[in-house]
């Protein structure tokens, strides 16, 4: 008899038990966390910045005039440029993006002074000439990694440059004219003239994600642009033939760039947080 009234009490409890739960708020498990999200698709792109060039060698060809014994290049030196560029591309994923991008490089100028000698005589000059270009490369990059917000990418482009020179002028430093005065004008001068060559680039920087469809860059390109060379023929301070033409041999520039960057695909959405479910 005691068996059957401890067993009556213990169901009670439960009973109790069920019914105190039943008239709590219950909560629904929450769903496993979702994967990564992927961000792909098309975005625009602009850029703007400031060009630090150099050139390898120069060279005032003669031909078919004898050319100087020796040549002793004392400084070539560009002035600062801009770039402004634009293009599109395609983010494959979180880690792998391309784009093709064109780009205008504003006239700068070229100084050089060198040192030629004929025969032992020496003709110390200042050769000024613009130049300036329009560059178009496919670009591909790697994103290394994301931490509050920041990615830092490396990248690799090819692509063809379009090389002008323009306003070609050679002073001989120190020359006089007939009346024994300095000369005012250049001792000679040449046209213009474009150069297509390949193109490539190297890329390093720092984007920064302002919102899932904007991003900043910050950024440094090694750009290599070919050779270049002015009109022919060189004409002289009295209108005589003094050459073919003023070579550039390898040109090239370091770039310190801003860019920034607009997804034409809307960011995935994530799922809602877990709701409360009320019961009773």
């Amino acid at each position: 008899m005691a068996s059957v009234k401890v067993l009556a009490v213990a169901g009670s409890a439960v009973i109790l038990c069920l019914n105190a739960a039943g008239a709590a708020d219950l909560i629904v498990p929450p769903p496993p966390p979702p994967p990564p999200v992927e961000f792909s698709g098309w975005y625009l792109r602009g850029d703007i910045g400031f060009t630090n060039q150099q050139v390898d060698n120069v060279r005032f060809d003669f031909s078919p005039k004898p050319q100087p014994t020796a040549v002793d290049v004392i400084s070539k030196e560009f002035e600062t440029g801009g770039i402004f560029g634009i293009g599109i591309g395609y983010q494959f994923n979180n880690w792998l993006r391309a784009d093709l991008t064109g780009e205008y490089r504003t006239a700068t100028a070229l100084h050089v002074f060198e040192v030629n000698t004929f025969g032992g005589f020496r003709f110390p000059e200042h050769n000024r000439m613009i130049k300036s270009e329009w560059v178009a490369l496919a670009n591909v990059y790697a994103d290394l990694g994301t931490w509050w917000c920041v990615t830092p990418f490396v990248g690799f482009g090819l692509g063809m440059a379009n090389v002008r020179l323009d306003g070609f002028t050679d002073f001989v430093i120190g020359s006089t004219n007939f009346n024994g005065e300095p000369f005012v004008n250049a001792n000679n001068h040449a046209g213009a003239n474009d150069e297509w060559n390949l193109a490539w680039a190297v890329h390093a920087g720092l984007a920064y994600k302002v919102t899932p469809g904007f991003t900043v860059e910050l950024a440094y390109r090694y750009l290599h642009l070919g050779d270049g060379k002015t009109g022919s023929p060189i004409t002289g301070y009295f209108g005589t033939y003094e050459g073919s033409h003023y070579e550039l041999n390898d040109i090239y520039s370091h770039d310190l760039k801003f860019g920034v960057r607009w997804m034409l695909t809307p960011a995935p959405a994530y799922a809602p947080p877990p709701v409360l479910i009320r019961k009773g």
